[in-house]
This record gives structure tokens, sequence and C-alpha cells, in this order.
């Protein structure tokens, strides 16, 4: 079976967790403040604050903006549902905005449209979601921001090296977050980080995800358990020292995938510009002429891994659907219909790659 995705765990990771545990520190403690430091570092931002998953880091982020109960934030309905829990956990509104076709993420000029229509100005936020590993444009949504004067949070939970204009995903915004599940470009089996380069906000965060202490036993505000542990930051030392190897192979992948599969006029693939370094979490494609489905289900007979992200975007999930049930997102809702996501991870073989060409020819002589 060829995997959707791999953790690519070595022997230096495994060796990593055995010391911590050698140790006897195996809640947060050095090693977490190392990781920290050296993600900080990797991007270049001030401060980066490891938590226990990318859903806390969105959480957090948003208390850090200082974002009310009531208040409203612009978020896409095309994601992972953590997304808009987050804004929900927090106290606020989600406000979705539909997303461009070719690129799957927000669309900025209907992010100003909904910004216009806040005749109240209840909106004090947008998050914008890098999906599958390609940058939003960050150029358009700043500049809205600062018009509209709101926060800008990244999602950037799929999007680790990524970059828009050679600036990195995680640093445009007030805040940036990122999610370090097991399938994710570097994984700490969970586990997420926060980053900001306002030393206010980072200490406020700091405070929010360790019961809102300043000190030990000196709690000034209610906070939550969010930590992640030295276990878990031992592995992701390891894995951020090979994040842009990982990435590289990654977009050697996709490439090959472009290359074999441009033939087929049933395909949409990736698109993205010049200004754009994709870094593939994952290598979705639209599968036209209703041919999704019945692709998904030949791909898992021949034993090759793929997956839908998202089959039903949040504004249809019955967690959402009577908040939302007069509100169309056309683009979100075909995508959901149209995409599916293929193997494009660092640990394919030349042999996994020429599996699955020869096995999109032969569905094509099926069709």
């Amino acid at each position: 079976m060829i995997q959707i995705s791999k953790p690519q765990i070595g022997e230096e990771e495994i060796q990593a967790v055995s010391d911590v545990l050698k140790s006897g520190i195996i809640a947060s403690g050095p090693k977490v403040k190392e990781f920290e430091k050296n993600f900080a570092d990797y991007l270049g931002v001030k401060n980066a604050i490891a938590v226990a998953n990318g859903t806390c880091a969105i959480h957090a982020a948003l208390f850090g903006a200082e974002i009310q109960k009531g208040d409203k934030v612009i978020t896409t309905p095309f994601t992972f549902i953590a997304t808009a829990n987050s804004i929900l956990h927090i106290g606020a509104v989600p406000i979705f905005v539909d997303i461009e076709p070719e690129t799957f993420n927000i669309s900025p000029d209907l992010i100003e449209e909904a910004l216009k229509q806040d005749k109240n100005k209840e909106i004090k936020a947008i998050l914008p979601v890098h999906l599958f590993g390609l940058c939003c444009d960050m150029e358009k949504i700043l500049n809205i921001a600062e018009k509209y004067n709101v926060k800008v949070i990244e999602d950037s939970a799929q999007a680790h090296g990524a970059k828009f204009k050679n600036k990195m995903a995680g640093t445009f915004g007030d805040i940036g977050t990122f999610s370090m599940y097991a399938t994710k470009n570097i994984t700490t089996g969970e586990g997420g980080m926060v980053t900001t380069d306002n030393d206010k906000v980072a200490d406020n965060i700091r405070k929010f995800i360790n019961h809102g202490s300043e000190k030990t036993y000196y709690h000034t505000i209610l906070g939550y358990n969010y930590r992640t542990t030295d276990i878990e930051a031992a592995i992701g030392i390891v894995q951020l020292k090979k994040l842009d190897s990982f990435n590289k192979k990654r977009r050697e992948n996709a490439e090959h995938l472009i290359k074999t599969l441009s033939k087929y006029d049933w395909l949409v693939l990736p698109q993205c510009g010049d200004k754009y370094y994709h870094i593939y979490h994952q290598f979705t494609v639209r599968v036209k002429n209703g041919l999704r489905d019945e692709l998904l289900k030949y791909l898992t007979e021949v034993k090759i891994g793929s997956k839908v992200f998202y089959p039903i975007p949040i504004h249809k999930q019955p967690l959402y659907e009577n908040l939302y049930s007069d509100l169309s997102f056309p683009e979100a809702e075909r995508a959901s219909k149209e995409v599916l996501s293929l193997p494009v991870h660092p640990g394919l073989t030349e042999d996994d790659l020429k599996y699955i060409e020869e096995a999109f020819y032969k569905f094509s002589g099926r069709i």
C-alpha cells in the first residue's frame, strides 16, 4: 500500500526521545525551550510558543489577539474544522468567505467585500489558512487588514516552510500558528506552535497555555493546560533540521506527478505562480466530469492511498449548518465534490511514483 502520508521518523528521533526518557524530565522542560528557540530562528521571528496541538495554537492566538466574546473573525469554510471551532471556543463568530478556485485559499477580494458590509465594525480579525502547503496572497490580505484596522492570524498548520514572495508562512500577520500532527511536513506526533514578533502578546499566550500562571501557583487570568512535553519537543528539534530536505523532496515528487498527470484533461493539477513556494503538504487535484469518487475507489483497489480534503465544507457540517443554512459558498462546495489528494510525501520511491503513473494510465483507459 502506498500511503497518502507517512511520518519520516529516523534513528535520530528515536535516540532523541530515548535521551529525554533517560533524563527524567519528560514534561515541559529544556527541550521545549530549545525547540521554541530553533523554530523562531528558522522563521526569523522573535517568539515561538510550543503547545499541545494546532487547535490549541489557534485558540491561544485568538486570545493573544484579544478577540472577545461576540467579535467576528473572517475565515474560510474550506479547511479542517479546528480553524472555525477555535473561533467559537474563544466566544467569537466565524464569518466565512469563499475560496479562489485555482488555489483553494480564501479570496482576498471577498474578504474585503465582507469588511465593507461590516457597518458596525464587529469584525476584528482575518484568519487565513495556507491550505495544502500553499500560502494565501498575504500582500493583498495585509493591505486589506491595514485598511480596515483588523488583525491577521495565520493558520499555517499545513505550511511549514511555505513562502510568499520569499517570506515564510506564519511570519506575515500579528500571530502565526502551526500544527505538528503526524501527517504534517514535520511532526511531533501531536503538537503545535504559536509565533509572533510582539513580546507582550507572546507573554500573554504563555500565560494562557499554562493555566493563566505568571509564576508557579500565581494565576492572573483564566488559562488552559495547552503545554507540550520534552518528549515531543525532542522529536521536533530533529524534524526541524530535516524540514528543508523534506520539502525539497515533496516538491520533486509533485513536479514528477505534474509532468506525468498533465496529459489527462479530466484532471486539474495544483497551480501556483512565481510568488509562491509551495511545499505540498498535500498534492491536491480536481477531478472533473464527476469522476472523483470513481477514481478514489479505483486507487483504493490498487492500493494507492488517496483522500478527500475536505468532503464537507465547514458551513455544511451538522455543527454549523443551522447557523449558516441561508449561506452558500459555491467554490468551497464545488471543491468538496471534486478534490482528491494523492501521495506526495518524502518517503515515496521511484517505483511508487511509477506505479501511480501506471495506475492513472489504466484508469484513464476505463473511462
